[in-house]
């Protein structure tokens, strides 16, 4: 599967929270997320192993108590079912991985 660069695709997720398919294959799935200062991605938990890479801006994480200041040119590893959430310190940029494929973010 290819992805070409267009603008359409992108779902609100949340209130400055914009999530957008860009690929997939049977054990991987590959994300964007455009994430607005000031707004946050209350915790949760999913049985996926998520690889980002902070593209621009500043993210807070909190993942299962350990803290992580995320800056440009910073990538993180979640395992799967590890409670995280994250405050959006400034606008962001982010690309993720998701193993294995998150149903819920098929186009």
């Amino acid at each position: 599967m290819f992805y070409k660069k267009n603008d359409s695709g992108w779902v609100q997720a949340a209130p400055g929270i914009r999530r957008k398919t860009l690929t997939h294959g049977q054990k991987t799935l590959l994300a964007e997320f455009r994430l607005d200062k000031g707004q946050a991605i209350p915790e949760h938990r999913h049985p996926h192993e998520q690889i980002g890479y902070l593209i621009s801006g500043r993210l807070l994480f909190d993942a299962a108590g350990q803290q992580f200041e995320a800056g440009p040119g910073d990538s993180w590893c979640l395992a799967g079912d590890v409670p995280h959430k994250v405050d959006v310190l400034e606008d962001s940029v982010v690309v993720e991985i998701f193993s294995p494929v998150r149903e819920d973010y098929l186009p």
